[in-house]
């Protein structure tokens, strides 16, 4: 299956192994010497207004995907992403 990046950025990624949603694809990393596509990006979304930055961007390697249907990439992360330490300190207050 042959697909543009303006194809792949209607399309919404799925993490099947938790069910989360991690947004949609915004951009491709390629290597330019094998002119392949290695990576898959997800810009991280800004927080209030931007005022206080942004989160991280979601850096989806090509080996983690398992189907890319006709709207949503299904993927299985390899590596699971750690919590930040403000989530965790927020997950012991409840």
């Amino acid at each position: 299956m042959i697909s543009s990046l303006e194809e792949l950025r209607r399309k919404e990624v799925i993490d099947i192994a938790n069910g989360d949603r991690l947004g949609y694809i915004d951009d491709v990393r390629i290597d330019l010497a094998s002119s392949q596509v290695t990576e898959l990006v997800i810009y991280g979304r800004t927080r209030v207004l931007g005022i206080f930055g942004k989160e991280d961007d979601v850096v989806i390697p090509c080996g983690d995907i398992k189907v890319v249907g006709s709207d949503v990439v299904l993927i299985r992360r390899s590596v699971t992403p750690e919590l930040s330490a403000a989530t965790k300190k927020h997950g012991d207050d409840l």
